[in-house]
């Protein structure tokens, strides 16, 4: 049976040792996943529904400027090819794409439809699910399926690090969440008495063993942890553990919900996920060209501006991608067009792929896991279609 453990809940539920719990240092939960091999993937869910055409802004189509006639204005972007422009505050990642460790697939989406809540959007995107999210699969995410489908997975499978839920993570596999930043003095007779506990339940066994090693005197590795806001030292430590025994790590970054004054709102976010891309590039040296980056959002925003020089909730999104194995330098799938007929319900970029589908084919790749086996236990009811070719 798959445990959780939680250090701060755990024991202090258990023995109510009078634990006192300090704010995680961390924006997100970091979660990480101990595999065999060298190839290592890691995903970054964005919150807040990044505009991607504004981060890839195709300005080749000459129907942008009608709809965003403040916006294409703001913040000239950087041409990658001759269609699509990146946003200037991703200047830094101009390195990757020249490199060809860049990519991204514009207009793609979760299946979720129309009703723009964040709330759903995330927990579709999560779970991995199409259509209508059923309530057995409100609690199961399609990163831990994946982990509960690689042979060699260890009991210290995935670890979830901060103060708030992964739905990605969560499921059947192993999975030990622990909060950073958490104080715990144990004399040495009530870790003698959890030690007696724990070992003489199957249950709490293993999870005891381990919550025992992180509250060990000299064994807490609080001061390594990134500040709140510090995207690079999240990025940093995040490569340090790839570099040990992880594998796989999915974390998120807040701030993508751009309503108003977007050419100024949206640049914080930017300026955090470059700096966790490339913390996590220079961090993992020779391994990150075993590494695949996939940066997703719950959908996209509206194709016209608001009054407020924002944008709304809208559909089609995009996908960024990163790494030293990629196949980059390039735009991944079509591009459905923006003039009014082009549209999707007459106001969003209409999607073009499932977005499911690239982790789908990154699983394939990285990990060799059969196409079937995706289809079927990993996400349930998708076509993976023809391959994207994300690897070289």
């Amino acid at each position: 049976m798959a445990y959780r453990l939680n250090r701060r809940q755990l024991l202090a539920r258990t023995l109510a040792l009078g634990c006192s719990a300090a704010a995680s240092p961390l924006l997100t939960p970091v979660s990480f996943a101990a595999l065999p091999g060298d190839r290592r993937l890691v995903v970054i869910v964005l919150r807040g529904a990044m505009d991607g055409l504004d981060v890839f802004r195709p300005v080749g189509d000459r129907h942008l400027a009608t709809l965003r006639p403040h916006l294409a204005q703001e913040n000239p972007p950087l041409a990658l090819d001759n269609f699509f422009a990146l946003h200037p505050a991703l200047s830094g990642l101009m390195p990757l794409w020249q490199a060809g460790e860049m990519a991204f697939v514009p207009a793609t989406s979760t299946l979720y439809r129309d009703q723009r809540s964040h709330f759903d959007g995330q927990d579709h995107l999560e779970a991995g699910t199409a259509g209508t999210l059923p309530p057995a699969l409100q609690r199961d995410g399609w990163l831990n399926r994946l982990v509960a489908q690689l042979p060699g997975a260890q009991a210290r499978t995935a670890f979830a690090l901060g103060r708030e839920r992964m739905l990605i993570l969560e499921g059947q596999a192993a999975v030990t969440q622990w909060s950073p930043g958490t104080d715990l003095d144990l004399s040495p007779q009530n870790r003698l008495l959890l030690s007696y506990l724990f070992q003489n339940d199957p249950l709490f066994a293993e999870a005891g063993r381990i919550a025992l090693e992180m509250t060990a005197p000299g064994q807490a590795d609080d001061d390594d942890m990134p500040a709140a806001g510090d995207a690079a030292g999240l990025g940093t430590y995040i490569a340090r553990q790839l570099l040990d025994d992880a594998r796989i790590a999915s974390f998120s970054l807040t701030g993508w919900d751009t309503h108003r004054d977007q050419h100024r709102a949206l640049l914080p976010a930017l300026g955090r996920l470059q700096d966790a891309i490339v913390a996590l590039r220079d961090g993992l040296g020779r391994a990150w060209g075993d590494t695949i980056v996939m940066a997703m959002t719950e959908f996209g925003r509206t194709a016209r501006e608001n009054g407020a020089r924002g944008t709304d909730h809208g559909t089609g999104g995009a996908l960024l991608l990163a790494g030293g194995g990629l196949r980059g330098g390039r735009a991944i799938g079509g591009w459905p067009g923006v003039s009014d007929q082009d549209l999707y319900a007459g106001r969003d970029l209409m999607p073009l792929s499932d977005i499911r589908a690239y982790p789908a084919w990154a699983m394939r790749d990285l990990f060799g896991l059969p196409v079937s086996t995706i289809e079927r236990h990993v996400f349930a009811g998708l076509d993976m279609g023809d391959s994207p070719r994300l690897l070289l």
